[in-house]
Protein backbone atom coordinates (compact mmCIF):
# COMPACT_ATOMS: atom_id res chain seq x y z
CA UNK A 1 0.00 0.00 0.00
CA UNK A 2 2.58 2.59 1.14
CA UNK A 3 4.55 2.00 -1.96
CA UNK A 4 1.39 2.46 -4.18
CA UNK A 5 0.53 5.60 -2.39
CA UNK A 6 3.75 6.98 -2.24
CA UNK A 7 4.21 6.30 -6.23
CA UNK A 8 1.11 8.58 -6.50
CA UNK A 9 1.92 11.05 -4.30
CA UNK A 10 5.50 11.36 -6.72
CA UNK A 11 3.00 11.45 -9.62
CA UNK A 12 0.57 13.95 -8.26
CA UNK A 13 3.39 16.09 -7.67
CA UNK A 14 5.22 15.80 -10.84
CA UNK A 15 1.67 16.74 -12.41
CA UNK A 16 0.69 13.52 -14.04
CA UNK A 17 -2.70 13.44 -15.62
CA UNK A 18 -2.30 9.25 -15.98
CA UNK A 19 -1.24 9.37 -11.83
CA UNK A 20 -4.92 11.36 -11.22
CA UNK A 21 -6.86 9.29 -13.84
CA UNK A 22 -5.31 6.39 -11.90
CA UNK A 23 -5.83 7.97 -8.25
CA UNK A 24 -9.63 8.87 -9.58
CA UNK A 25 -10.69 5.55 -10.79
CA UNK A 26 -9.67 3.71 -7.87
CA UNK A 27 -12.21 3.71 -5.04
CA UNK A 28 -9.77 2.47 -2.98
CA UNK A 29 -7.50 5.25 -2.93
CA UNK A 30 -9.73 7.48 -0.76
CA UNK A 31 -8.00 6.49 2.17
CA UNK A 32 -4.65 6.68 0.72
CA UNK A 33 -6.42 10.52 -0.12
CA UNK A 34 -7.13 10.76 3.34
CA UNK A 35 -3.64 9.89 4.63
CA UNK A 36 -1.63 12.05 2.29
CA UNK A 37 -4.38 15.34 3.75
CA UNK A 38 -2.94 14.05 7.08
CA UNK A 39 0.70 13.62 6.11
CA UNK A 40 0.20 17.02 5.07
CA UNK A 41 -1.77 18.45 7.67
CA UNK A 42 0.95 17.14 9.92
CA UNK A 43 4.07 18.26 8.21
CA UNK A 44 2.47 21.92 7.84
CA UNK A 45 1.58 22.30 11.83
CA UNK A 46 5.12 20.90 12.48
CA UNK A 47 6.59 23.56 10.49
CA UNK A 48 4.05 26.22 11.90
CA UNK A 49 5.17 24.93 15.51
CA UNK A 50 8.95 24.99 14.51
CA UNK A 51 8.32 28.66 13.54
CA UNK A 52 6.84 28.98 16.89
CA UNK A 53 3.23 30.20 15.66
CA UNK A 54 0.93 27.35 17.42
CA UNK A 55 1.52 25.32 20.39
CA UNK A 56 2.73 21.39 19.17
CA UNK A 57 -0.71 20.12 20.64
CA UNK A 58 -2.42 22.68 18.13
CA UNK A 59 0.20 21.94 15.36
CA UNK A 60 -1.09 18.30 15.68
CA UNK A 61 -4.19 17.39 16.53
CA UNK A 62 -5.86 21.28 15.36
CA UNK A 63 -4.44 21.11 12.16
CA UNK A 64 -4.76 17.36 11.19
CA UNK A 65 -8.76 18.10 11.72
CA UNK A 66 -8.74 21.36 10.10
CA UNK A 67 -6.80 19.84 7.58
CA UNK A 68 -9.22 16.65 6.55
CA UNK A 69 -12.51 19.01 7.07
CA UNK A 70 -11.09 21.81 4.87
CA UNK A 71 -10.31 19.03 2.34
CA UNK A 72 -13.47 17.15 2.78
CA UNK A 73 -15.71 20.29 2.02
CA UNK A 74 -13.04 21.07 -0.71
CA UNK A 75 -13.99 18.66 -2.70
CA UNK A 76 -17.58 18.85 -2.36
CA UNK A 77 -17.80 22.66 -3.39
CA UNK A 78 -15.28 21.52 -6.24
CA UNK A 79 -17.60 18.96 -7.21
CA UNK A 80 -20.62 21.16 -7.01
CA UNK A 81 -18.99 24.25 -9.19
CA UNK A 82 -17.42 21.71 -11.71
CA UNK A 83 -20.51 19.82 -12.06
CA UNK A 84 -23.25 22.28 -11.93
CA UNK A 85 -21.63 25.94 -12.56
CA UNK A 86 -19.18 24.72 -15.00
CA UNK A 87 -19.89 21.40 -16.40
CA UNK A 88 -18.47 20.08 -19.38
CA UNK A 89 -20.31 18.10 -22.19
CA UNK A 90 -18.59 14.78 -20.90
CA UNK A 91 -18.93 15.89 -17.29
CA UNK A 92 -19.52 13.16 -14.48
CA UNK A 93 -17.68 12.79 -11.86
CA UNK A 94 -18.66 12.39 -8.20
CA UNK A 95 -16.89 13.51 -4.37
CA UNK A 96 -15.13 10.55 -3.92
CA UNK A 97 -13.51 11.08 -7.31
CA UNK A 98 -12.93 14.25 -6.33
CA UNK A 99 -11.69 13.78 -2.87
CA UNK A 100 -9.44 11.33 -4.10
CA UNK A 101 -7.73 13.60 -6.67
CA UNK A 102 -7.93 16.78 -4.34
CA UNK A 103 -6.51 14.62 -1.49
CA UNK A 104 -3.73 13.74 -3.24
CA UNK A 105 -3.36 17.06 -5.06
CA UNK A 106 -2.13 17.72 -1.99
CA UNK A 107 1.29 16.51 -1.62
CA UNK A 108 3.41 19.35 -2.64
CA UNK A 109 2.65 21.07 1.03
CA UNK A 110 4.92 18.21 2.48
CA UNK A 111 7.37 21.25 1.69
CA UNK A 112 5.37 23.30 4.35
CA UNK A 113 7.25 20.98 6.99
CA UNK A 114 10.48 23.84 6.36
CA UNK A 115 8.55 26.77 6.64
CA UNK A 116 10.62 27.21 10.00
CA UNK A 117 13.43 28.59 7.59
CA UNK A 118 13.69 32.47 8.40
CA UNK A 119 13.50 34.61 5.36
CA UNK A 120 12.53 31.27 3.12
CA UNK A 121 9.42 30.90 5.11
CA UNK A 122 7.22 32.96 2.59
CA UNK A 123 8.49 31.27 -0.56
CA UNK A 124 8.04 27.54 0.74
CA UNK A 125 4.67 28.53 1.52
CA UNK A 126 3.98 30.20 -1.52
CA UNK A 127 5.54 27.93 -3.58
CA UNK A 128 3.86 24.67 -2.03
CA UNK A 129 0.51 26.94 -2.52
CA UNK A 130 0.75 27.23 -6.01
CA UNK A 131 1.77 23.96 -6.41
CA UNK A 132 -0.86 22.23 -4.56
CA UNK A 133 -2.90 24.72 -6.95
CA UNK A 134 -1.35 23.88 -10.20
CA UNK A 135 -1.92 19.55 -9.03
CA UNK A 136 -5.41 20.61 -8.47
CA UNK A 137 -6.03 22.09 -11.64
CA UNK A 138 -4.72 18.43 -13.38
CA UNK A 139 -6.38 16.49 -11.33
CA UNK A 140 -10.07 18.45 -11.67
CA UNK A 141 -9.48 18.36 -15.04
CA UNK A 142 -8.81 14.51 -14.76
CA UNK A 143 -12.18 14.06 -12.06
CA UNK A 144 -14.38 16.16 -13.92
CA UNK A 145 -13.51 14.39 -17.63
CA UNK A 146 -12.67 18.29 -19.07
CA UNK A 147 -10.71 18.62 -22.19
CA UNK A 148 -9.89 22.62 -21.31
CA UNK A 149 -6.91 23.00 -18.21
CA UNK A 150 -8.81 26.77 -18.53
CA UNK A 151 -12.35 25.41 -17.23
CA UNK A 152 -10.70 23.12 -14.53
CA UNK A 153 -8.23 26.49 -13.46
CA UNK A 154 -11.21 28.14 -12.90
CA UNK A 155 -13.26 25.53 -11.07
CA UNK A 156 -10.43 25.05 -8.68
CA UNK A 157 -10.10 28.97 -8.19
CA UNK A 158 -13.77 29.18 -7.40
CA UNK A 159 -13.74 26.44 -5.13
CA UNK A 160 -10.48 28.24 -3.70
CA UNK A 161 -12.22 31.79 -3.02
CA UNK A 162 -15.44 30.10 -1.29
CA UNK A 163 -13.15 27.81 0.63
CA UNK A 164 -10.68 30.83 1.74
CA UNK A 165 -13.40 33.28 2.70
CA UNK A 166 -16.31 30.89 3.80
CA UNK A 167 -14.83 27.69 5.32
CA UNK A 168 -11.19 28.82 6.73
CA UNK A 169 -12.95 31.38 8.74
CA UNK A 170 -15.47 28.69 10.15
CA UNK A 171 -12.40 26.21 11.23
CA UNK A 172 -10.38 28.82 12.60
CA UNK A 173 -12.78 30.45 14.57
CA UNK A 174 -12.18 34.07 12.88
Amino acid sequence: MLHGMLGRMIGAARLSAKTFEEVEDDSGATIQALVVVMLVSLFSGIGSYLSGYVSLFDAVIFGVDRGVFSWAVWALVTLIVGTVILKGPDTDADWGELARVTGFAQTPGLLNIFSFIYAAELYIWLGALLWQFAAMTVGVRQALDYTSTWRAFFVVLISSIFVLLVVTPVIWGW
